[in-house]
């Protein structure tokens, strides 16, 4: 698991062509939130993830953190790999496993002031049962832990990065004139953002998913 581009929010099947081609490896389908706007219905998702084709990937986003309604969810999508950014036990996640083998979990680490020691303590419990963490940012104005649009303390990212024994993917108020930096800075498994590539509309703009495609190939290929 190394250099992924993910891009979150995908509107529609156009949206996903467009950001297939221009080299985004995981599309994030954030579904079932308790806070910001759902980009497409589950069924529209649904119709979209089965044109996304190898090497590509669909990614379920939800704060779901029970394991039955977890594993129903991403059969109901026919994905494989799912997003946690809600609060779940290890007995939930262990029960998520023992019901999906072949599921994929990425588990969100969102950083908010004064909570690292809480982010390594889910880092030392959860890291048996993940594949993977994805770092975001709280705004305390909305309550978000995603989606906000704004950067956290990167030296944070970096920590974890260093400290966890799983890949590491960043979030949390990248785009284009940043996400290099940022790559270099906190040396990552991957990079995701929703907010930082749409226009006024509310979509992926096509030339700024472009540019955070190859800022991001560029980082990456810096940091080897």
């Amino acid at each position: 698991m190394k250099n992924i581009i993910q891009i979150a929010g995908v509107i529609d099947k156009a949206e996903a062509e467009m950001l297939t081609a221009a080299g985004v490896n995981y599309l994030g389908f954030p579904l079932r939130l308790p806070v910001n706007k759902e980009d497409t219905t589950e069924e529209e998702a649904a119709e979209i993830i089965k044109s996304i084709s190898p090497p590509h990937k669909a990614v379920l986003i939800t704060y779901l953190n029970k394991a039955d309604e977890i594993a129903g969810f991403c059969s109901k999508l026919n994905v494989n790999i799912v997003q946690l950014h809600g609060v779940i036990s290890k007995r939930e996640l262990l029960k998520t496993k023992s019901l999906r083998p072949d599921l994929i979990i990425f588990k969100s680490l969102v950083v908010a002031e004064n909570n690292f020691e809480e982010l390594i303590m889910t880092v030392s419990l959860l890291s048996p049962w993940v594949d993977a963490f994805i770092t975001d940012t709280f705004d305390p104005a909305t309550g978000a832990e995603g989606a906000t649009g704004k950067t956290h303390d990167w030296s944070i990212s970096r920590k974890l990065v260093e400290l966890s024994t799983k890949p590491v993917i960043i979030a949390g108020g990248l785009n284009p004139s940043n996400v290099k930096k940022a790559i270099m800075e906190i040396r990552p498994a991957g990079v995701d953002v929703h907010t930082g590539v749409e226009g006024m509309d509310g979509r992926k703009d096509k030339e700024l998913v472009k540019r955070f495609v190859e800022e991001a190939g560029e980082g990456f290929e810096r940091i080897g």
